[in-house]
C-alpha cells in the first residue's frame, strides 16, 4: 500500500502534467497524420485507419503487462518502459514512410501503442499517494496537461508534415525526439515500488469478483463506451474534413479544437466530481456526446465539425475521467495492478474495435465522404444507450450492494 501524503502528490502530479503535456503531443500527432498516411500507402482505403487501430490494438495488448511491470517494479519502470515504445514507433513508422511499405508502417503503429498504454495510467499513478479528497482533483489535473499536448501537437504537425520530400516523413522523426526528450521527466518522479505482501497479507479480489461488482462493472462500460466513441469519430475527422474539400491544415485545426476541449474541462472536472457525485458527471458527459452526433450528423460546414469535435471532446472528459475517478475509489490497494490492468484491456479493446470500425464506415459505407461521416456518427447510438442504462440500472441499486459482486 502507497503512503498517502499530498504535499508528495502534488509533486507527482507536476511531474505527470509535465508528461502529459510534452510526450503526450505525439498522440494528436499520428492521431492526425495516421489516416491521412495510411490512405497513401494502403491499396484499399477501407484499411486506412489501420495504423490507428494497430496503435489501439497494441495498447490493448500492452495494458495487463505494463500494469503488472508497474505492480512488480514501479511507476518509473512502466513509464520508461513507453517511451522505449514510443520512440521505436516513430522509428519504424518512419522507415515505412521511406520505404513506401504499408506492412512495416503497421508495425511501428503497433509499437507506438506501448507508449498509449503507458500514458493510461498516468491518471491512475496521479491517485498513488494521494488521499480521497484530493484523488479525483490529481486524476483532473493530470489529464489537464493533455491542453499543451492539444496545442503542441497540431503545430508540430502542421510544421513537420510537409517538411521533408515524403509527407509525414518530418512528423515520425519529430516523435522520436519527443520521446527521447520526454523520458528525462520521469528521472523526477517520486512514487514508491509496492511494498512485497506479506503472506498473511489480503490478496482481494479475483477478477471476476472484481468486474462483476456493479459500480466496478459501470465504471468500466462507461469508460469504453466514452473512449470508444470519442476514438471512432475523431479517427474519422481527418478523412471527413479532407474529403468534404478542405486542407490538411483545417484537419490539424479541428483536431487541435477536438484535443483542447478534451483537457480544459480537467482544471473543474475533479471539482464537478466532489459537488454533484461522479455518476451525474458521467451522465452529463454521455449527454454530450450524444449532442456531438447530432451536431456532425446536421451537416458537413467546418463549423459543424468544430462544434462536433468540441462537444466530443467534452463529453470524453467528464465521461472518462467521471468512470477512472468512479473506477479508482472501488478497489483496494492490493487489487490496483490486477483491476487497473483488466480495465485497460477492456477500454482498449473497445477501442481497438471502434477504430476498425472507423475506416470501414467512413471510407466503406457509402459512395460519398458525407455518407461514409453520417455513417460514423450514427454508430455511435446504440453505445450510448448502453452505457446510459447501466448508468441508471448502478444509481437505482442499493448503496449497500454497488460494492458487492454479483
Amino acid at each position: 500500500m502507497y503512503e498517502v501524503d499530498d504535499s508528495k502528490a502534488r509533486r507527482n502530479v507536476a511531474v505527470l502534467v509535465a508528461a502529459q503535456a510534452f510526450l503526450g503531443a505525439q498522440m494528436p500527432m499520428i492521431f492526425t497524420v495516421g489516416g491521412l498516411a495510411g490512405q497513401s500507402l494502403a491499396t484499399n482505403a477501407c484499411l486506412a485507419t489501420l495504423p490507428i487501430s494497430l496503435i489501439v490494438l497494441g495498447s490493448m495488448l500492452a495494458a495487463t503487462p505494463i500494469s503488472a511491470i508497474m505492480q512488480k517494479w514501479g511507476r518509473r519502470a512502466g513509464f520508461l518502459l513507453g517511451v522505449t515504445g514510443g520512440a521505436i514507433g516513430g522509428a519504424i513508422g518512419a522507415y515505412g514512410l521511406y520505404l513506401g511499405s504499408f506492412p512495416v508502417f503497421l508495425a511501428g503503429s503497433f509499437c507506438t501503442g506501448f507508449y498509449m498504454s503507458a500514458q493510461g495510467f498516468y491518471r491512475f499513478a496521479a491517485a498513488d499517494t494521494a488521499s480521497d479528497e484530493f484523488r479525483p482533483k490529481a486524476i483532473s489535473y493530470v489529464m489537464a496537461g493533455g491542453l499543451l499536448s492539444a496545442l503542441i501537437g497540431p503545430q508540430l504537425v502542421k510544421v513537420t508534415s510537409q517538411a521533408m520530400v515524403i509527407p509525414f516523413l518530418g512528423t515520425y522523426l519529430a516523435v522520436i525526439g519527443v520521446n527521447v526528450i520526454g523520458s528525462l521527466l520521469f528521472l523526477f518522479i517520486n512514487i514508491p515500488k509496492p511494498k512485497a505482501p506479506a503472506a498473511d497479507a489480503p490478496r482481494g479480489r479475483t477478477r471476476w469478483e472484481l468486474i462483476t461488482t456493479p459500480r466496478i462493472a459501470v465504471a468500466v462500460i462507461c469508460a469504453m463506451v466514452s473512449y470508444a466513441l470519442m476514438n471512432l469519430v475523431m479517427t474519422s475527422t481527418p478523412l471527413a474534413v479532407v474529403g468534404c474539400g478542405y486542407d490538411q491544415g483545417n484537419a490539424a485545426d479541428v483536431v487541435s479544437s477536438h484535443v483542447l476541449a478534451m483537457y480544459i474541462p480537467s482544471f473543474f472536472t475533479g471539482h464537478l466530481i466532489a459537488r454533484f457525485g461522479v455518476e451525474k458527471v458521467v451522465a452529463a458527459g454521455l449527454s454530450i456526446l450524444a449532442g456531438a452526433g447530432a451536431v456532425a450528423l446536421s451537416g458537413v460546414e467546418l463549423e459543424n465539425f468544430f462544434i462536433a469535435l468540441v462537444l466530443l471532446g467534452l463529453g470524453w472528459n467528464f465521461g472518462f475521467i467521471g468512470a477512472t475517478t468512479m473506477l479508482a475509489g472501488a478497489h483496494a490497494p492490493e487489487e490496483r495492478g490486477r483491476m487497473q490492468g483488466l480495465n485497460d484491456l477492456l477500454v482498449f479493446g473497445g477501442v481497438t474495435m471502434a477504430s476498425l470500425a472507423s475506416g470501414g464506415l467512413m471510407n466503406c459505407s457509402g459512395g460519398t465522404p458525407q455518407e461514409g461521416w453520417t455513417a460514423v456518427n450514427m454508430a455511435m447510438g446504440p453505445f450510448l444507450v448502453l452505457a446510459g442504462g447501466a448508468l441508471l440500472w448502478l444509481m437505482f441499486q442499493p448503496e449497500e450492494t454497488r460494492e458487492e459482486p454479483i
